[in-house]
């Protein structure tokens, strides 16, 4: 049986390596640390948990509990050795951080089908099978042959400004309307109000709202380079009118006055369920970005699919360039897996890692792939990292806004809605072959 390599032991690559090996796939498992760290890491073992030791929510009814659920009924290494070595932390999966890296680590090096070879990999392998799987830190020799490998400006590093995102449903359209300015074209965007007593107490509130820390492996200099919102009303209180809250061109139907301020919502899907906040890159604290942006009236009820972020990232332009199973299209013996595709956060990076060793194996078995459909999460995370109609493609948390809607109304609200879906999903499942 041909040995699959895979670069990188974090949390999709020991998942990846997991799966390929408990289905009797050799694998060797590549990894720089203990030689070479980037600032982010400070501990030896792998699966290291670098920001914080929360997998957050644990309940089906939200779209990351949903996904950790289906990762526990594949067997998943990361889950199991995280409900392992679980704290206490209400409704959310937290563990102790270097307890679970440690059996993530013990659980890999022990595997007779799984040798780890310590070192950095500065370049793809010519041949073979290869599963990359080197996170948004990648070294600067692998990130430049990765770019060689693609070709054209299909990779990306730098400091990435993402602007929150919400879903579409959350939005009292009440409060707004879909226009363009002038009515120019379509009515591409969902545009907010607000008066100039509502502006103004957004404008203070934003202006003294509390930052998130920068870490000591960031430059604070970003700042020039894609400006927060919120350093951008601190320039003075009319900045933000002037700029992405300017009203000019648009006309309040409700009233059929331009407004004061209007903050425009984009789409950023092709199905209409998630919209993002037209240049609002922050890097406010996240209860922070909730609690300042609800103040826009349309916003007031609204449910944060995915906070604002500033940090240095490295990630592919995957639309166009990864099929559903994270395969490079114009060479499937490459593929790749965790945040360098595009997927955010722990769990989905573990996710990731499980579905390309899940299809990998299947193919090297010579049997039918396994095609894992939206309804599930595993399967609505790939499915967005290679859907070509996504626009401007930043990295995305699982939410229910990219798996298909509940077609009826629930009476019972959002929860039982969510909840709906969640089982759904977990029926998908269980139907398939893995």
């Amino acid at each position: 049986m041909e040995t699959v390599v895979v670069i990188g032991a974090g949390l999709a690559g020991c998942e990846c390596a997991w799966q390929l090996a408990k289905r009797g796939i050799p694998v060797e498992l590549h990894e720089m640390k203990p030689q070479k760290s980037t600032p982010a890491h400070h501990s030896p073992d792998f699966a290291e948990l670098v920001c914080s030791n929360s997998l957050r929510s644990d309940q089906i009814e939200n779209a990351v509990g949903l996904l950790k659920e289906e990762l526990r009924r594949l067997d998943s290494l990361i889950l199991s050795c995280a409900d392992a070595h679980r704290v206490e932390a209400g409704a959310a999966l937290a563990v102790d951080r270097h307890a679970f890296a440690a059996a993530v680590t013990e659980k890999i090096k022990s595997h007779p089908l799984i040798t780890v070879v310590e070192g950095e990999v500065t370049a793809i392998p010519e041949e073979g099978q290869v599963v990359i799987a080197a996170g948004p830190l990648a070294s600067e020799s692998l990130s430049a042959d990765i770019q060689r490998f693609l070709g054209g400006e299909s990779y990306l590093s730098f400091f990435d400004a993402a602007a929150p995102l919400i879903s579409y449903e959350s939005i009292d359209m009440e409060q707004a309307w879909f226009a363009s300015r002038y009515d120019k074209g379509t009515a591409d965007y969902i545009n907010c109000a607000l008066s100039q007593e509502e502006y103004m107490a957004f404008w203070e509130a934003l202006g003294t709202a509390e930052e998130a820390p920068v870490h000591g492996f960031e430059d604070a200099g970003v700042f020039e380079g894609c400006m927060p919102v919120e350093v951008m009303a601190r320039r003075g209180v009319d900045t933000l009118r002037y700029g992405p809250l300017k009203p000019k061109g648009l006309r309040d139907p409700r009233t059929g006055q331009t407004p004061y301020a209007v903050v425009q919502l984009r789409k950023d899907n092709a199905d209409g369920t998630v919209y993002n906040l037209v240049g609002f890159q922050t890097h406010l604290k996240w209860g922070e970005q909730k609690r300042v942006f609800s103040m826009i009236p349309a916003l007031r009820n609204a449910e944060f699919l995915r906070y604002g972020v500033m940090h240095r990232n490295t990630y592919l332009r995957s639309p166009g360039l990864l099929d559903r199973y994270y395969r490079v299209k114009k060479a499937p013996r490459v593929m790749f897996a965790g945040q360098i595709t595009g997927v955010e956060g722990y769990v989905e990076s573990t996710a990731s890692g499980a579905l390309c060793a899940i299809e990998l194996a299947h193919r090297l078995l010579g049997q039918s792939p396994v095609d894992f459909p939206q309804e599930t999460a595993i399967g609505s995370l790939a499915l967005y990292v290679s859907n070509e109609s996504v626009t401007d493609f930043q990295p995305m948390n699982v939410n229910f806004g990219i798996m298909p809607p509940w077609p009826e109304r629930v009476k019972g609200g959002k929860r039982e809605k969510n909840t709906l879906i969640a089982n759904r999903a977990l029926a998908a499942l269980e139907g398939l072959e893995v």
